[in-house]
């Protein structure tokens, strides 16, 4: 189980950091070099930003019940 998690907690933690690097910030950061900078925007933030702010959102609760749930598990055994 402890091995399970621990690599479910490395996964999750490369995707965690990829997809807050992909947030367009105030100078628009990684995502300009995947054409994020190309769009404006004029009515708020589009679907796509929506989506991946989401999407950061749920990686980032399976990777603090990943961390909880090691911490169970050391603290157990």
């Amino acid at each position: 189980m402890a091995i399970a998690l621990e690599i479910l907690l490395v996964v999750t933690s490369i995707l965690l950091i990829t997809f807050v690097l992909l947030h367009k910030g105030k100078g628009g950061g990684l995502s300009d070099m995947f054409g994020g900078g190309v769009t404006s925007s004029v009515g708020g933030s589009s679907v796509a930003e929506r989506n991946l702010d989401r999407i950061t959102v749920v990686i980032a609760l399976i990777w603090g019940a990943t961390v909880i749930g090691l911490g169970f598990i050391v603290k157990g055994g």
